[in-house]
């Protein structure tokens, strides 16, 4: 198998095990929130069924990324997992805008609830969810990086709901259970956004946050060979393999093998950058371009 079919299958088996966590978690949370009468819970039981929806959905196109290329796809189905992320990105979006909509009402009127069965299902929450964040984290791909932050939303939000509870056994202050979701709510749309500006930059074929044309064709002119670079143009598959084709000019008097050992110094160099695909166009010194 190659790195890159690799790196997609890796961050397919993360997604899966994420996927499994949190459905079977927000079924025992909706059995759960009838059984202690708990209507936070039975909400966080909802939000968890659409994270399940976006994270089998992650799954599904990362399955279709490790698709080879084909006639129609030449450069392969890897964009299915910016897709992905596209869609995870605005889905989080809208269910953070959600929940803050429903918090907002319980500023004026907290409700009452179970302090010790919501202590119980904090620490399972917190549990579960950490266990699936933690093998995201070491994804790669923009599709774990966004699938990340939705779990990281419910361990912020089941760490809330832990203190709640435990300040609320102790004393009752309903109205902190509302300020809290705000403020994890607004922290997570804050991320998110940040997240889906860079999904929607890689999709706009914009260059990746990690380089800048400068650097790269910087790093292309110490070759001793090379006398000049131009029309160079970097993007991304998914933020984590990236595309580049420039024009490379060398001496006047090179010859054939001079040339091909150019083009292969080049994309050695470029590997360090992570980019998988070099398109090297050849020019001699005095030859017009014709771009």
């Amino acid at each position: 198998m190659s790195d890159d079919n690799s790196s997609i299958s890796a961050s397919r088996k993360n997604i899966t095990l994420a996927f499994w966590l949190n459905i079977i978690f927000a079924c025992a949370e909706v059995i759960g929130g009838f059984l202690i009468n708990s209507m936070a819970i039975l909400s966080d039981a909802l939000h968890d069924f659409g994270d399940s929806f976006s994270l089998g959905l992650a799954w599904y196109f990362s399955k279709i990324a490790e698709k080879k290329s084909t006639r129609s796809f030449s450069y392969g189905f890897k964009r299915f997992s910016l897709l992905s992320a596209l869609i995870n990105s605005i889905v989080l979006v809208a269910g953070s805008i959600l929940i803050m909509s429903k918090a907002i009402p319980r500023l004026i009127h907290p409700e009452h609830f179970n302090a010790e069965g919501m202590l119980f299902f904090a620490f399972i929450g917190i549990a579960i969810n950490g266990i699936a964040a933690l093998r995201l984290h070491r994804g790669k791909t923009m599709n774990e990086r966004v699938v990340m932050w939705h779990l990281l939303e419910d361990i912020f939000g089941w760490v809330a709901i832990l203190m709640v509870a435990i300040v609320t056994m102790f004393k009752e202050i309903y109205i902190l259970d509302p300020v809290l979701s705000i403020i994890i709510m607004l922290y997570i749309l804050w991320n998110v956004m940040k997240n889906l500006k860079k999904t929607v930059n890689l999709f706009l074929q914009g260059v990746p946050d990690s380089l800048t044309i400068e650097l790269v064709e910087s790093e292309m002119k110490k070759s001793e060979d090379i006398k000049g670079v131009h029309d160079t143009h970097i993007w991304s598959l998914d933020g984590e393999h990236h595309i580049l084709t420039a024009h490379v000019i060398i001496s006047a008097n090179a010859t054939c093998d001079d040339a091909n050992r150019v083009k292969c110094e080049v994309k050695k160099l470029l590997e360090k950058f992570d980019i998988r695909h070099a398109t090297i166009e050849i020019e001699y010194e005095g030859e017009r371009c014709e771009i």
